[in-house]
């Protein structure tokens, strides 16, 4: 069985200085009450930061809402359990006796956290650069193939798929403010979810595009949840 050193240099292309946080961010919760939530949270925040950044320079006549749906597909659950199947994480996470005999480590939850968590503890370990440097590696196929824009769901179809997946309530949005002359008008609408305490705010042109603003703001907040 290949140690966990090994993976990360074989499949990251990356070498730890401190093992022990390696070990960290490979250890579920249900193995140990010191385990890689903390490091999850770390991970998501570059992650995204990365991905935002990547799109940024690469899609340069994309605008703002594009560029949000595109991350969204990037960074979501689903992407990250399939990239970590690719890399085999699954046969270096620590879990507990009940988590391995119900399959568990296959879970997708349980990957994309994984995956997060080890992204963390990189970023703690080597820094930025060497954070980007694996993240970029990581991703270079599905940036290179975005999808197009028009077959990527809206962030208000997501969100609700979402929450239907949690079975929480639809989100409610509310026009807060409209302004402006009818030609350029200025709406600004909030999205509530009261259920986990969500509560977001988007503007646009119509108020269609300022609730899409607000639901991917929701969407990212829904996922650290």
């Amino acid at each position: 069985m290949i140690s966990s050193r090994d993976w990360s240099q074989k499949k990251l292309g990356y070498k730890f200085g401190n093992d022990e946080l390696l070990d960290l961010a490979l250890t579920h919760k249900s193995f140990s009450s010191r385990n890689n939530e903390r490091l999850e949270f770390l991970g998501d925040s570059v992650l995204g930061f990365v991905i935002a950044e990547a799109l940024y320079r690469q899609e340069s006549e994309v605008a703002e809402g594009g560029l949000t749906r595109l991350r969204a597909s990037l960074v979501r659950g689903e992407t990250l359990a399939l990239i970590a199947l690719d890399i085999d994480l699954s046969t270096v996470m620590h879990l507990g006796a009940g988590e391995k005999r119900s399959g568990s480590h296959q879970r997708q939850s349980i990957l994309a956290d994984g995956l997060e968590a080890v992204l963390g503890a990189i970023l703690i370990d080597g820094g930025f650069e060497a954070t980007k440097a694996v993240i970029l590696r990581l991703f270079e196929p599905r940036l290179a193939s975005l999808p197009a824009l028009e077959a990527l769901k809206d962030s208000k179809t997501l969100l609700q798929e979402a929450l239907q997946a949690r079975a929480l309530p639809t989100p409610v949005y509310e026009v807060v403010q409209e302004e402006g002359p009818p030609h350029a008008r200025k709406f600004d609408v909030s999205c509530c979810i009261a259920a986990c305490s969500i509560y977001t705010s988007g503007d646009g042109s119509s108020r269609r595009a300022a609730e899409q603003e607000a639901a991917a703001k929701a969407l990212l907040m829904l996922a650290d949840e």
